[in-house]
């Protein structure tokens, strides 16, 4: 195919890099086809910059809106634009196909729908669901595994480890005062640095753990613009933090880590990488102990880092 295919993406950055194999999965088969992705700005420029996209589009676009509304007014121009897709995969909510039968009404090209979320009564990983669609497309051996390339950003004079010490939800995060026991046993034992990472999700919790460290030893990246973050992560040897959408990316970047996680479906949302582990708590996170989580992220770091063992005494 030399066509055109567009793949149509909402949902936060964790909902993105669990799509990512759907985008490698159709440069593989389609090489000469152009990819377009219709998604959140911040989260599909990440697909461009990657090299898994030729384009990428923002879904809030004025332009797009009548496509959402029955019977709304399609924009001429991007009308004319939809009309030259050859083929669209949709991940969007749309139960009642407005979305759908409005771009069946300016393009002839193969609609595929699939899930806007995948199905947690299925004891099948997203990646694995997300792929099913493109059964359709004869592509049935698809690598499950979200990866993207980037170059990194120039490494610190020390190794620096990333660390993502919050997330969407604060019922998925590890009490703050066990990350400062942590992040300062982290630097009192290893020649490392931390980069710490996060949003306005964090409130004040970067700027907080950043002040009880050694000067010089840490550097907070907030609210930098999600390519950036890619960037930075890439140039790390290694990653800490919560069930979030950054610690989906720092597995699909191909780094070592650790994800502290709590109730949240293992079998469905872990990140999918076999360069990272899981630690939970019996009783949830907050029966989750420094030691433990020091111990773990031992064994998920580097060798020549491992073998300095990071262990609470």
């Amino acid at each position: 195919m030399r066509g055109r295919i567009l793949i149509i993406r909402g949902g936060a950055i964790g909902d993105f890099i669990l799509t990512l194999p759907v985008l490698a999965a159709l440069r593989r088969q389609f090489p000469a086809a152009s990819l377009e992705v219709l998604g959140y700005p911040q989260v599909v420029a990440l697909a461009a910059a990657g090299g898994l996209a030729d384009l990428a589009r923002p879904i809030e676009s004025r332009p797009l809106a009548g496509f959402f509304a029955r019977r709304g007014a399609l924009d001429p121009a991007l009308s004319e634009e939809f009309a030259g897709i050859h083929v669209v995969v949709s991940y969007l909510f749309d139960p009642d196909e407005i979305f759908r039968d409005n771009l069946a009404k300016v393009t002839k090209a193969q609609i595929i729908q699939g899930p806007h979320r995948p199905d947690g009564s299925r004891p099948v990983h997203a990646t694995d669901q997300l792929l099913e669609p493109l059964q359709r497309l004869a592509i049935f051996d698809a690598d499950p595994v979200p990866r993207i390339r980037l170059a990194a950003a120039a490494l610190s004079k020390r190794p620096c480890l990333a660390v993502h010490p919050g997330s969407g939800s604060e019922r998925k995060n590890w009490p703050e005062d066990r990350w400062a026991a942590l992040l300062g046993h982290i630097l009192g034992t290893l020649p490392i640095d931390l980069l710490l990472v996060g949003g306005e999700a964090e409130g004040g919790r970067l700027e907080r753990l950043a002040s009880a460290l050694p000067t010089g030893r840490s550097e907070i990246l907030r609210s930098a613009p999600l390519t950036e973050v890619a960037v930075r992560l890439a140039g790390c040897v290694g990653f800490v933090g919560h069930d979030s959408g950054v610690t989906h990316l720092a597995a699909a970047l191909g780094l070592p880590g650790l994800a502290l996680w709590g109730e949240t479906d293992a079998t469905l949302w872990r990140p999918r990488s076999d360069a990272f582990s899981l630690v939970s708590g019996d009783a949830g996170l907050g029966s989750l102990g420094v030691a433990t989580v020091a111990a773990a992220l031992s064994d998920a770091l580097p060798d020549w880092l491992a073998r300095e063992r990071v262990l609470v005494e």
